[in-house]
């Protein structure tokens, strides 16, 4: 939109002169007592509201605005705002046609020529059913870590908790209790991570199993199998075998050409 478009729908009202210790601009949701924006509409919806941004100076401002996160339309990029003076500046948030529902969150940004900036948060709640669910995927054992994805199937943010257990041959080999990870995992995102197991059998045939929860009732289990042997045991193992299969061909060899080598005896008849 252009320049002079874009102030014929600026709103400006006189403001009191700066006071020392306060800073020379700032930026917030129009009306009163509201710190940060929060929308809500179905997929396809057009919503709007009104960024304030108030120039407590004695000198006009130019700032420049952006939004990060949703489809946000500005009315320009570039705004000046006279000295004492608030603007107040109307947008439109275009809720995605493809969107899930669930939260979505967004950021306004507008910086100074300074270069100090003022982000305004903004949280769309875009309506239809809640979900949540989720797969655990590609687990595998792999130089002392448990490698897997998780998978977010539903329509919330998760905050995952993950149990490990492992059970060989002779028992159960490990068991961590559920504990919640430093992740949030949106709507149809996948994350690979890893769980370390330093202490893992030498020996043994393992079934790992992960199982991870998140509130709303999600739940899923991956497992894998693991075989651990010692490289040393199995040289000697083989070594060991390939000796049994060979000694009997040998001591067959060997009585042959023994038999071979024995001296002749001729017996004469008189």
């Amino acid at each position: 939109m252009p320049y002079a478009a874009a102030c014929a729908l600026l709103l400006t009202l006189p403001v009191l002169p700066v006071l020392p210790g306060q800073p020379g601009w700032s930026a917030a949701p129009a009306g009163q007592g509201r710190p940060s924006f929060y929308a809500e509409g179905a997929p396809g919806a057009v919503l709007r509201d009104t960024l304030a941004v108030t120039n407590r100076g004695t000198r006009p401002l130019t700032v420049r605005l952006r939004a990060t996160g949703l489809p946000v339309a500005l009315p320009g990029t570039a705004l000046r705002i006279p000295a004492r003076t608030r603007a107040e500046v109307p947008f439109t948030l275009t809720v995605p046609s493809d969107a899930a529902p669930g939260d979505r969150p967004a950021t306004i940004v507008v910086r100074a020529a300074d270069g100090r900036e003022s982000a305004v948060r903004l949280l769309l709640r875009i309506g239809g059913p809640r979900l949540a669910a989720l797969t655990v995927e590609h687990v595998a054992v792999r130089a002392g870590r448990i490698t897997y994805e998780l998978v977010n199937r539903g329509t919330t943010v998760l905050v995952p908790r993950l149990a490990v257990r492992a059970d060989g041959v002779l028992g159960t080999v490990l068991d961590r209790a559920p504990r919640t990870l430093p992740v949030r995992l949106p709507p149809g995102a996948r994350l690979k991570l890893d769980e370390p197991w330093p202490d893992r059998p030498a020996l043994d045939a393992v079934t790992v199993r992960l199982t991870v929860t998140a509130s709303g009732g999600a739940r899923s289990t991956g497992t894998a199998s693991a075989r651990f042997v010692p490289w040393r045991t199995a040289a000697g193992t083989t070594a060991g075998a390939l000796l049994l299969v060979a000694t009997p061909v040998a001591v067959r060899r060997r009585r042959r050409r023994t038999t071979a080598e024995l001296p002749r005896t001729e017996v004469e008849s008189t």
